[in-house]
Parts: C-alpha cells; sequence; structure tokens
C-alpha cells in the first residue's frame, strides 16, 4: 500500500503513475544509459501538435535529479541533436567527467576558503579595508 501511494504522490524517487501510464501509451523506449536511466519519445517519433516538435523525456533510475542525464544523452533529450548516442556510435571526449552528484548541502560540499562551514579561519583584512564608525 506504501509503495502505491508514494508512486501516485511523489515523483522524486522514480516515475510517478500518471508518467508509467503516459509512457506506456504514447512512448517508445530508444535506450538506456550506463546509470540505468531509460530515454523515451513518442511513439514513431511523432511530432506533438502542442509542442511542435517531438517529445522526448527520461525515467530516472532511482532518485530524480537532472544532472545524471551524462553528456551523451544531453544533447539529445534537450533537441541538441536528433539521433541519439544508441544509434551514433557516441565517444565521450577525453574531458568528460564521469558522474558526481549535488553535493550542496552535504559534508562534501564545496566550502571556499573563509566560509563559515569550512571550519578555517577568515583571512585578515590587507590593510585597504576602512570600518565604518558612527558618527
Amino acid at each position: 500500500m506504501k509503495q502505491f501511494f508514494l508512486k501516485f504522490f511523489t515523483w522524486w524517487s522514480g516515475q510517478t503513475f500518471g508518467t508509467q501510464l503516459w509512457t506506456k501509451r504514447y512512448g517508445e523506449l530508444v535506450g538506456q544509459d550506463e546509470q540505468g536511466n531509460l530515454y523515451y519519445r513518442t511513439r514513431g517519433g511523432a511530432i506533438d501538435p502542442t509542442l511542435g516538435f517531438e517529445r522526448r523525456w527520461v525515467i530516472y533510475n532511482g532518485y530524480a535529479e537532472a544532472s545524471r542525464i551524462p553528456p551523451s544523452w544531453h544533447g539529445w533529450i534537450h533537441h541538441v541533436v536528433d539521433v541519439p548516442p544508441t544509434q551514433d556510435n557516441y565517444q565521450p571526449r577525453e574531458w568528460e567527467k564521469p558522474h558526481q552528484p549535488n553535493l550542496t548541502g552535504t559534508a562534501n560540499a564545496y566550502r571556499p576558503s573563509g566560509s563559515t562551514l569550512a571550519g578555517g579561519k577568515r583571512p585578515k583584512a590587507t590593510g585597504d579595508y576602512q570600518p565604518w564608525t558612527p558618527g
């Protein structure tokens, strides 16, 4: 019962019930990436009359986070390229890094020097700073 309500009311931990029905009725599986995300388009590549172009979407494997779409699929999902990487024999560039989750709010988040959360001390003012004093 809990799984039913989670699927019906939440979207962040996978597809909702409505998305599952839409995908089953109108979707065509295009491919899967190395993280297990599934990529779909309208069946037969049909043009959506409302949008004026083919509708494309992703069903995340686990937590729904947009940064989990790898560069190989990013161009296709955003209509930059017409051919999905499964048909294009996509080769990653040497400068492309593997996915790293969004670390904001975690202990591994980036904290520059001087940040109160970094645990260090702020550097002293260099002398070109004159504090304002009233009066």
